[in-house]
């Protein structure tokens, strides 16, 4: 049991870590972006950011509207979509579904060898490739 609580702990923290990774990213792309078209052109980035009489919305409030637009249609195209094939399959819950699926779907043949997976640097990584690439020549 306790292996089983280390082993979700390890895989939280893995997964807290890219995910920070990700949104620093993210936030640090769109911060440079932001960034280099005010740098690039001040008097038109201004006017995209306020309203203004030529202009009675800003650029920063119309892709906030086309943004909750395209969410509301995407969520909702999506969702109607599930529950159409849902409804025309036939089924009741989740473990039907799952078992018709698997049964209209190939099933996924298992390599024999799967090769190692476990390298304790990158240069281990880089051998063990062009060991196996020298390997497949020879063949």
């Amino acid at each position: 049991m306790e292996e089983k609580n280390t082993k979700k702990d390890a895989k939280l923290l893995e997964t807290s870590f890219l995910l920070t990774v990700t949104g620093v990213s993210v936030v640090g792309g769109f911060g440079m972006a932001l960034a280099m078209a005010k740098k690039k052109d001040p008097v038109y980035f201004l006017k995209g950011m306020m309203a203004t009489k030529e202009l009675p919305e800003s650029g920063g409030s119309l892709a906030m509207r086309a943004l909750g637009w395209g969410t509301l249609y995407a969520v909702t195209g999506f969702s109607a979509v599930c529950y159409g094939i849902w409804k025309l399959m036939g089924v009741n819950n989740l473990e039907e579904f799952r078992q018709k699926v698997g049964k209209n779907l190939p099933t996924i043949p298992k390599s024999e060898n799967p090769g190692r997976s476990d390298f304790k640097n990158l240069r281990e990584l880089l051998n063990y490739i062009i060991s196996e690439s020298e390997k497949e020549k020879k063949k």
